[in-house]
This record gives structure tokens, C-alpha cells and sequence, in this order.
């Protein structure tokens, strides 16, 4: 897939293409459906498939201060988008000056001039321009101005995690947030990823039996609520169940939040240094200030007991 960073990297003999814009933050279950449409119609047209989206989130430019906290780095889109068959993928970085485009003027500025829409794919509650001036129906009323046409698809409804609202990277945040891995990795059709380098921390893990790496995050990452969780630990292409720690370690007077994940089994790990991301499974309880350092080994010897059955449950569901 190719991938392209502002107007300016787009080959000038770029030909016609299906072209679908938005944040896209986390490529979930509803934002599949758009993409996945969009796809189908390049095949279907012969022309490549294009995702436009920003970098930094328009929010921080219109509402400085305001950046949502992030599903999945730029790398981990391109890498989704990449596997539902996208052609190109374009980050416009979003400025001041960007932000005060016309609808007609975005268009005619990146969607004719330069990628030379044919289909434009959108979801229903697509907003585009300056203040969000422009909807589907404008940008229906421009396609005929500057011959192309525009594809809306309706949105999929959340289960019961979402309680029936749409599928949406605000929902999937709000239960990253309160620690309800599992109904989010619903909406994302797969568990919820941080990312980050590992470094050295207190390393008292290591010293109660239980090293963890601890996972220096990507900015803005969205990390769940404090407590423990079960997933994996990935790195170098290794998936290793895991039993995940998230908060300020108060049995220690922690101060900073950190994520940390003990590679289930697993000893003698030198991971310093090295990139990895931790995919969440399933909470399994919340952050705690144990009575003594024994119940707090009890307690961990338990969590790792609950993650390790919670990773095998979800692998054998999954075969």
C-alpha cells in the first residue's frame, strides 16, 4: 500500500480513483464496512482505493487542547487498511489554514485536482469544510459539478457493550476508559492494542517473581482504566499471553500510570529497548492497596491464574 503524506507526495500522473475520508481512529467494525465498500467499488470501477485522513486530529487544531486519546497510532491504520485491500492511504497534515477550506474548496483542492475522485464512500454523518459546513448532500451536489459520484453506507449498531448506538472511535473510547476491554474489542472487531517501547521501570516485578515489561507508550495513546487484565504482550512477531497491569502501583506510593504486561510462562526475556505492543483480552480486576507484600503475591499469583485461563478460553473459541 502505498502511503502518502500531504498533497504534495501524490505522483502528478495519478489516475482516477474511489477515495473514503475521515479519522478512521481504530479501523473498527463500522468504519471495515465503509472502507470495505470502498474497496469494492475501486474493483468493480478498476481504479485504485484512497483513505484520506489528517494528522493531528482536527480537534486539537479547531479546539487546541482537545486531542481525543488515540485507538491506533498512523503505522497500526495503515497496517488495517492495508488488509482490507486499500491502495493508498493519504495523511493531510490538518492546520489553521486547512481547517478554514470550503467544502467546495477541500474538494476541489484534494478529491478533483489531485485524486481525481470517481466514488466518493462516506458514512451518513460525514462532515467536511470549515466548522463542518459540508454533509453527504453537499458533497453529492459537488460530485455532479465535478463528475463523481458519492456512495453513502449505513452505519452497523453496536450489542450490548454499546448499549445499540453506533459504532463509533467516541464509544470505543469511553469503554477503553472504563476498563471494558472486551466491549470494545466488539466495535473493533478484534482486543484493543497500546504500543511503546519497552524501558526499564522500579523492576520490583522482577524482584516478587513476576518481571513485566514495562511498555513506554505512544502520545495519546488510549490505555484503559487502572487494574489488571489478561491479552497478549507482542513482540518481534511473537504473540505471548500475558497478564497486564495498568495504574500508579499504589502498593508502592506510585505516582506515574504505567502499563505493564508479564509474559505468562515466559523467563529470562530481555525485551529493553525493543518495540511491542499489548493487545487487552478481558478485565479481570481493578487496581488495589494490599494489607502486606504476601497478599499482594497471592493476589498476582491469582491474576496470572485468571489471565492465562481467559487467553486459553478465547484461543480454543477462536480455532
Amino acid at each position: 500500500m502505498q502511503r502518502w503524506r500531504g498533497l504534495e507526495d501524490i505522483s502528478q500522473d495519478w489516475g482516477r480513483s474511489v477515495v473514503t475520508i475521515g479519522s478512521y481512529d481504530g479501523v473498527h467494525r463500522g468504519h471495515q464496512l465503509i472502507i470495505g465498500r470502498a474497496v469494492t467499488r475501486a474493483r468493480e470501477l478498476g481504479v485504485p482505493c484512497v483513505v484520506v485522513t489528517f494528522d493531528p486530529h482536527p480537534s486539537e487544531v479547531v479546539r487546541p487542547g482537545s486531542h481525543p486519546p488515540l485507538l491506533a497510532p498512523y503505522h497500526r491504520r495503515a497496517e488495517l487498511m492495508a488488509e482490507l485491500g486499500v491502495d493508498a492511504m493519504l495523511i493531510l497534515p490538518f492546520t489553521a489554514e486547512f481547517s478554514k477550506l470550503s467544502p467546495a474548496e477541500f474538494v476541489v483542492k484534494v478529491l478533483v485536482d489531485k485524486l481525481h475522485a470517481k466514488q466518493v464512500v462516506e458514512g451518513p454523518n460525514f462532515r467536511f469544510g470549515h466548522k463542518a459546513a459540508g454533509n453527504v448532500d453537499i458533497l453529492a451536489e459537488l460530485g455532479k459539478t465535478y463528475d463523481f459520484s458519492v456512495d453513502v453506507v449505513d452505519l452497523y449498531v453496536s450489542g450490548e457493550a454499546g448499549g445499540g448506538a453506533p459504532f463509533s472511535s467516541t464509544l470505543t473510547r469511553r469503554l477503553v476508559a472504563e476498563g471494558d476491554v472486551a466491549g470494545a474489542a466488539e466495535i473493533l472487531g478484534r482486543p484493543h492494542r497500546v504500543e511503546g517501547t519497552v524501558v526499564r521501570g522500579a523492576q520490583r516485578g522482577r524482584e516478587l517473581g513476576f518481571p513485566t515489561a514495562n511498555v513506554d507508550t505512544l502520545p495519546h495513546s488510549a490505555i484503559p482504566a487502572d487494574g489488571v487484565y489478561s491479552g497478549w504482550l507482542q513482540v518481534s512477531g511473537e504473540a505471548m499471553p500475558a497478564a497486564i497491569s495498568v495504574g500508579t502501583n499504589p502498593q508502592f506510593e506510585g505516582e506515574h500510570r504505567t502499563v505493564e504486561a508479564y509474559a505468562i510462562d515466559r523467563v529470562g526475556l530481555d525485551l529493553y529497548g525493543l518495540h511491542a505492543a499489548v493487545d487487552f483480552l478481558a478485565y479481570v480486576r481493578g487496581q488495589e492497596k494490599f494489607d502486606s507484600i504476601d497478599a499482594l503475591l497471592v493476589a498476582m499469583a491469582d491474576d496470572v491464574k485468571r489471565a492465562r485461563a481467559q487467553v486459553t478460553e478465547y484461543e480454543l473459541r477462536r480455532d
